[in-house]
């Protein structure tokens, strides 16, 4: 149980028992109730000159807590907001209670703990402090260019070492069989000084040889001795193991198993990769007994292939330098990223690593002169002039406005279903260059689909949902009953919201009515102007049993074209009828008149008892109906 301060702990209290009239109802038998109910008394009113706090309360506090909770039922019966509610004569008797002292003199006594959002503490397990994971509010979610190498690809395999260009050190096994004028088959191991002792011939130096020019060298010391008649055959067994140093900047240094002729970045890889935040990705030292033996830049590798270094040896280390230059790069481009930059590299340099999107004309450089926060906005092709420092930014930009955009027709026409036009020209402009056969297009109903308005609906229905369920899952309950009731509402609603968030709107665009025709509005770039077909047929769908077209009659009324499709399903909404135009206005079906090539779009019922929640999904269907012409099935 927590507290912030033991006032507003007994208003929570009070409020949350004050049906209670009865101490009898707080018996030994519901003490387990009590206490369930009373650890959920977790949110609490901050009082003047007070910081809210939670305290964690031993656990022999709940016996004295369901004695105060007693008092207080006793006391107030009404709904009380505050200890200060109650009446002054009724709050000097529960003030004088034994154990609200005692409460009083332990709360005054503790030290409080502030509430911190991420805190995960957990009794059960024994886990304290933040959680493990959660990403702090200031990181940045752009990676050092380079990141992807230590996904653990080049760990996943480990070498076995016999590759042609590995070279031989003491420890290593080698084959031997010669046959002939003599016979030899043994396994020699390569000794401290290098060699390996091959009887009757003494030894031979290998130490250095590489695994492909190893059985030459061997077949020439033998024959130096056997010159007539011998065979010769070696080969390289198996290789002795080192261990690397891995450390520096890096996620997990160690000590990491290898052989000699593995790549860095394998051993790199077993470190779980460069610390992205302090690491270097071009400054990496192979030392050897103390001496730098080579420097690595890994964008040697990412860019051209290329990562040699001397082979491995026992004992080695591979230290990762802290980054030195650093600039983020985002905007208009492929993959932002964060580039390391030497010394002597320039933005030029810099941008032949960046892959920019079609188009780019500006850049945006941020950056920090000595304290100083500045900003550049330059063309792209004065980049190379710019002095580029650690922790800039560069973010680039398409600011070239394209003077022309591109219209697509469909529906019923004759000819191209594309129109390349001038930025600002009308629709009236583009329907006098679409070819028509006015005997089947029906162009007194044009309609437009848009792409923002698209965006604009979809934004709305998420919203929608959003409020929906902040209003209905975090809900609390009073009685079992009333727990029961929400439960099953939620079900309703995490369904509803899961169909409803994979609706896609149209964008339709109403701009032809009865009374002003066609309006001649201005076009935007990805407008498709919709030319519907003259129809002898009204649609029928949604909550009917047989969704069908039927031919249209002046004579037939509403109820005779649902009766025609089936009549009603049993989860239609018979007060939620709607009427899609042609021309793709949305109507209620009370309002207007059937007319050719319409469609009747029966919504579905919401089965809930909470008449609110019921008023909320009905309005969210009807907010998919208009943006979609669907009636979502519940």
């Amino acid at each position: 149980m927590m507290y912030a301060n033991i006032s507003t702990a007994y208003a929570k209290i009070a409020a949350a028992y004050a049906n209670l009239t009865t101490v009898a109802q707080f018996t030994a038998a519901q003490a387990p109730t009590v206490q369930s109910s009373t650890a959920k008394l977790q949110t609490v009113r901050a009082q003047p000159n007070h910081t809210a706090a939670r305290v964690a309360r031993p656990a022999g506090s709940l016996r004295a807590i369901a004695g105060v909770l007693g008092a207080l039922c006793c006391l107030q019966p009404a709904l009380a907001q505050s200890l200060a509610d109650i009446p002054a004569s009724q709050r000097a008797a529960a003030m004088n209670n034994s154990q609200v002292q005692q409460l009083l003199n332990d709360n005054k006594n503790s030290t409080p703990v502030l509430a911190e959002q991420g805190l995960n503490t957990s009794w059960q397990t024994g886990q304290y402090g933040p959680s493990v994971g959660t990403k702090p509010a200031n990181s940045s979610d752009i990676m050092p260019f380079g990141a992807e190498l230590f996904g653990g690809g080049f760990r996943g395999l480990r070498s076995d070492g016999l590759n042609p260009n590995y070279k031989v050190l003491p420890g290593d096994q080698i084959t031997l069989r010669i046959w002939g004028s003599v016979e030899v088959d043994r396994v020699l191991p390569v000794d401290a000084q290098g060699n390996i002792f091959i009887p009757s011939v003494g030894p031979v130096q290998v130490m250095g040889t590489s695994h492909q020019q190893l059985d030459a060298l061997v077949r020439s010391a033998v024959r130096r001795v056997y010159p007539d008649n011998v065979q010769v055959y070696t080969n390289l067994q198996g290789v002795q193991p080192v261990a690397v140093f891995v450390t520096g900047y890096v996620q997990q240094p160690g000590r990491y198993a290898g052989v000699p002729s593995d790549s860095a970045l394998f051993f790199l890889d077993q470190a779980g990769g460069i610390d992205n935040a302090l690491g270097s990705y071009r400054q990496i030292k192979l030392l050897r007994n103390g001496e730098v033996l080579q420097n690595l830049d890994l964008y040697q590798f990412v860019l051209a292939g290329q990562l040699a270094h001397p082979q491995f040896e026992n004992g080695d280390t591979l230290l990762v330098e802290q980054r030195q230059q650093v600039v983020q790069v985002s905007g208009d481009v492929a993959r932002a990223y964060q580039y390391e930059l030497n010394n002597s590299e320039s933005a030029d340099v810099l941008l032949t690593r960046v892959q920019l999107k079609p188009g780019v004309t500006h850049v945006l450089h941020r950056g920090i002169n000595a304290t100083t926060p500045y900003s550049d906005y330059v063309r792209l092709n004065e980049l190379s002039q710019l002095i580029l420092a650690n922790g800039d930014e560069l973010v680039f930009s398409v600011d070239q406005q394209a003077s022309q955009i591109v219209v697509q027709v469909e529906g019923n026409f004759l000819g191209q279903s594309r129109f390349v036009v001038p930025k600002h020209a009308s629709l009236q402009q583009v329907l006098r260059n679409i070819a028509i056969d006015p005997a089947i297009a029906d162009i007194n109903n044009i309609s437009l689909r848009r792409l923002s308005i698209a965006e604009r609906q979809r934004a709305s229905l998420l919203e929608a949902l959003r409020r929906l369920e902040t209003t209905y899952l975090g809900a609390p309950s009073a009685t079992v009953e009333e727990s029961a009731i929400r439960v099953r509402e939620a079900e309703l609603i995490s369904q509803f919201v899961q169909k409803a968030r994979q609706v896609q709107p149209t964008g339709r665009l109403v701009v032809a009515d009865d009374i002003s025709g066609v309006a001649d509005i201005r076009l935007q770039d990805g407008d498709v102007i919709t030319i519907p077909e003259l129809s002898d047929a009204v649609l029928v769908s949604g909550e009917v049993f047989v969704p069908q077209s039927v031919v249209f009659s002046g004579r037939k009324s509403l109820e005779d074209y649902i009766a025609a499709a089936g009549g009603y399903s049993q989860h239609a909404d018979k007060s939620r009828i709607l009427v899609v135009r042609p021309n793709g206005e949305i109507r209620l079906a009370d309002d207007v008149d059937i007319r050719s090539g319409d469609e009747i779009l029966v919504l579905p019922k919401v089965s809930s008892k909470n008449l609110e929640l019921a008023s909320s999904i009905s309005q969210i269907l009807y907010q998919i109906a208009v943006a979609t012409k669907v009636a979502l099935d519940l």
